[in-house]
């Protein structure tokens, strides 16, 4: 066996540290002109592919006369860090590329990606990958890694597939969930288990630290850097860019003469019509109606919206989510283009500062000022750390400057939280506090400091069996007080519930994603559905859809604050009980004394409950606010366990947990 052989051995089935130095003895025994032959690679069958094409690629050159130090050379050039995210509010995405960031002030080639932007396929390819990952629901992958995650779980994968990698894995979470951060656990472990080498543990963030996320993600980035950079040594005679440098923008724009008349175009409506819509591609659903379901002095602002989308090919089913692409309010890009010094009818086309970098899919070429700020940057969020980061190096203003590095420091994150954070301050009303600093950001770094709008995800309240061709959504209009003097509003609803289709044809870009739940096909399986509030939305759906193919079996708890006045879809749901379809039992938590919850309700009809789960095979539902009720309802399932089936304290905890694992309990909770 050649000495090759045993050092890429050493190399696939050793620790990090033991690889780096196998590498590196491989290099040398190839510099020392040790004989590579078609034999010796075929005795090698865990020799890494990177490795493996430097092997031949020596033997290729070698006879037309290229030294070996120039494939050595390009073989120690190859510091590629490959950076991959999966994001559903676009926090795991900012962190990705603050990583990014880092990585390039250190002088390796990153790319920054979206899991299920990357050909996942290549994966086997890389040598060194961070993965960034939110977790969802009850444990879900972000939308963006859906497609990777069922890839990477393929049990046909070989269980050395990865062997070659070193990787590192951050899971951004919350706490007050029940799975915590489950999507970078799992991920961790399954990367292990397909061979891959972890450079450090997995690293959990959990937003309800005082500090928020970056109390882990600091000293993590610390420790990430610390177990690279021996691995990967700068190039020689180069340091690391410090942090008094600024680094490019990812993109320049380049203004066209012509004014917005020949900007923003896109396809028309007859061409999106003939592909399925979807986040590339959204379809411009008129709206129909836009109703309040709840009474006009109740607190809460609740609207039953109807879109028309004949023509879009959209079909969908109960338990599917309807996508909606929300703006920004006309007056906030108005003031946000006075505070920037932007004309909103100069027109661009954006170019990427470093060659092989993606354009935004989701904005036109050429494109408008006007449509950059209205369609496109999150000008209504709260900003993170890295935006007061990139502020800092445009302002003119010294004390301006100063509070900014302050906020961006580790030293100044309790006060970033308590000046922005807590009292959900905008990133148009912090520019508006930094007006020096405001009007001096280059328009080519807008991209870079403030993120994109991100779609928002509404669960489907209508059945197409019901009414073909038509959508319905139900919504709670997001309105708040911090201690800030102007209400906190809530994006996409407040510009939903703002729109009026009796005064016009008002369009609404959309599309419709699979969803969680999925409801039993067999006619004769009862469905115990429980949805306070909003929660009902799907429920709706499943009733609409059961009751058009002419099934009974339908169970809802409702729970709502008072029966006069958030009692939604009273009538639909009374006319129901009335023909038999619906067996309904209501919790109004404010209409007596005691405030009484779908919980409560479980509680008292657990005979009925449990013989339905225990005989019929009933299948259980449950969707709304996900912070107390979700683990209230499971206390309430695993007493009703405990009475009415005999089971002792763990004997209910597994039956819930068995009835989870067979889909016939299934939730779909939202913040």
């Amino acid at each position: 066996m050649g000495a090759e052989h045993c050092i890429a051995v050493l190399y696939t089935n050793c620790n990090v540290s033991v690889r780096s130095f196998a590498f590196k003895l491989l290099i040398c025994a190839l510099c020392l002109n040790a004989p590579v032959t078609k034999e010796t690679l075929a005795q090698a069958p865990l020799l890494t592919v990177p490795v493996a094409e430097y092997l031949w690629e020596r033997r290729r050159v070698s006879h037309r006369g290229r030294s070996h130090s120039e494939i050595l050379h390009k073989q120690m050039a190859e510091r590629r860090l490959l950076v991959l995210f999966g994001s559903q509010t676009g926090t795991a995405q900012d962190t990705a590329e603050r990583i990014g960031r880092e990585a390039k002030r250190r002088h390796f080639r990153c790319r920054v990606e979206a899991l299920d932007s990357y050909r996942v396929a290549q994966l086997i390819q890389e040598l060194l990958v961070v993965f960034v990952c939110a977790t969802t629901g009850q444990g879900d992958p972000p939308d963006n890694m859906k497609n990777f995650w069922r890839f990477i779980f393929r049990k046909n994968l070989p269980p050395a597939s990865l062997c070659q990698m070193d990787y590192a894995v951050l899971g951004l979470g919350d706490s007050s969930y029940p799975k915590f951060n489950f999507v970078a656990k799992k991920l961790h472990k399954r990367l292990q288990q397909l061979g891959a080498s972890p450079i450090l543990p997995v690293a959990l963030g959990d937003d309800q630290h005082d500090l928020g996320l970056d109390a882990v993600v600091d000293p993590w980035l610390l420790d990430l850097w610390g177990r690279i950079l021996p691995l990967y040594p700068l190039p020689p005679g180069l340091g690391i860019i410090g942090p008094d440098v600024l680094l490019p923008s990812k993109f320049t724009l380049h203004f066209l003469e012509e004014h917005s008349s020949g900007c923003d175009g896109g396809q028309s409506r007859q061409e999106a019509a003939r592909q399925a819509p979807s986040e590339l591609r959204p379809f411009a659903a008129q709206m129909v109606s836009n109703q309040r379901v709840t009474a006009e002095s109740h607190f809460q602002d609740v609207r039953l919206i109807e879109f028309d989308v004949t023509g879009s090919g959209i079909e969908y089913q109960a338990g599917d989510v309807l996508m909606v692409q929300p703006r920004n309010a006309p007056e906030d890009v108005q003031q946000f283009c006075q505070l920037l010094r932007l004309d909103p009818e100069r027109c661009f086309v954006l170019k990427p500062s470093e060659p092989g970098t993606p354009l935004p899919a989701h904005l036109p070429q050429p494109c408008t000022i006007q449509h950059l700020v209205a369609c496109y940057l999150d000008i209504s969020c709260v900003p993170r750390r890295s935006f007061f980061e990139l502020l800092s190096w445009f302002s003119p203003n010294e004390l301006e400057r100063e509070k900014l590095q302050e906020f961006s420091s580790a030293q100044g994150q309790e006060e970033l939280c308590s000046y922005c954070s807590r009292p959900r301050r905008t990133t148009l009303e912090v520019l508006c506090d930094f007006p020096h600093t405001a009007c001096a950001v280059p328009v080519d770094y807008l991209l870079d400091i403030i993120p994109r709008i991100q779609p928002r995800a509404f669960s489907i309240a209508s059945s197409m069996l019901a009414l073909p061709n038509r959508l319905q959504i139900l919504l709670a209009v997001v309105q708040y007080k911090t201690r800030l003097s102007k209400p906190r509003r809530g994006l996409c609803s407040t510009w939903l519930a703002s729109l009026n289709p009796q005064q016009g044809d008002v369009r609404v870009p959309l599309w419709v994603k699979r969803g969680g739940m999925k409801f039993p096909a067999e006619p004769d399986t009862p469905i115990i559905m429980i949805g306070p509030g909003t929660g009902v939305a799907p429920f709706r759906a499943a009733i609409q859809e059961r009751v058009a193919h002419g099934r009974k079996g339908n169970y809802l708890f409702f729970g709502c604050r008072q029966k006069s006045k958030d009692f939604y879809c009273r009538a639909e749901w009374q006319e129901l009980v009335k023909s038999g379809h619906l067996t309904l039992f209501t919790a109004f938590s404010r209409d007596q004394e005691e405030k009484i919850y779908v919980q409560h309700r479980i509680r008292e009809n657990k005979g009925l409950v449990w013989d339905l789960l225990s005989r019929g095979n009933a299948h259980i539902y449950l969707a709304g606010n996900a912070k107390q009720m979700p683990a209230a309802v499971a206390e309430a399932l695993k007493s009703m366990f405990q009475l009415e089936g005999d089971l002792s304290p763990s004997e209910a905890e597994e039956y819930l947990t068995a009835l989870e694992r067979s889909h016939r309990f299934q939730m779909e909770t939202w913040s």
